[in-house]
């Protein structure tokens, strides 16, 4: 498993160009691909997927002053992704990292993880779990689940921007993911921080998923 974990990695880092090509001539050759990702369908039937966190992210926008969009990002920790026996449903568990937050300025990130904001000191994970997932076809269109953060527990729908399957030529594994979005209300966990004072209570959420099934 690990090995396989390790894989993905080095695939979506070559992937997105995170490794020079240099370093990609140096992988081991088990690791070269022989040719390119290849499409794979939906995903498979009674089939468990491990987040690749290399390629699983979320994004927030968040209105400043009705004049320009603050932004950050969150890595993940771990998650899991079960289709059903149906291939029509299954169940999300991904855990995120919010002490990773990274907002691209020093002073930010430090208020952002500060009592003001997600008070990482105390809550250092956020937490999102389905027990669904909604298909059209072979494409998953929705997934409804609840998002903890702070030690609050919200429902929050993930609605798929993008979504495909591929053959990976690294690991020779189906690769699942997509890009989803949805609206929430930060004062719903209880961050109202600048409500008062022109920062908006309405945050965008982006999430990048990618996950390997390991059947």
């Amino acid at each position: 498993m690990k090995k396989l974990l390790l894989a993905a990695a080095l695939s979506a880092a070559a992937f997105t160009g995170s490794v020079t090509a240099q370093q990609q001539a140096q992988l081991p050759s088990e690791f070269a691909p022989a040719a390119a990702a290849k499409p794979a369908g939906g995903p498979a039937r009674n089939a468990n997927y491990v987040i690749d966190p290399t390629h699983t992210f979320v994004m927030y926008e968040m209105g400043h002053y009705g004049t320009t969009t603050n932004r950050g990002r969150f890595s993940t920790k771990d998650g899991s992704v079960q289709i059903d026996g149906t291939g029509a449903s299954g169940k999300v568990d991904i855990t995120m990292d919010i002490s990773s937050i990274n907002t691209g300025v020093d002073l930010l990130n430090r208020h952002v993880q500060s009592k003001d904001f997600f008070n990482v000191a105390e809550f250092p994970t956020g937490r999102f779990v389905a027990d669904r997932i909604d298909f059209s076809g072979d494409k998953v269109v929705d997934v409804p689940g609840k998002l903890t953060l702070m030690g609050q527990t919200r429902p929050v729908t993930l609605k798929a921007v993008r979504f495909n399957c591929y053959l990976s030529p690294l690991i020779n594994r189906q690769v699942c993911g997509g890009d989803f979005e949805t609206t929430v209300e930060r004062s719903d966990w209880g961050i109202t921080w600048g409500l008062n004072f022109g920062f908006e209570n309405k945050v965008k959420l982006l999430v990048q998923v990618e996950a390997v099934n390991v059947q």
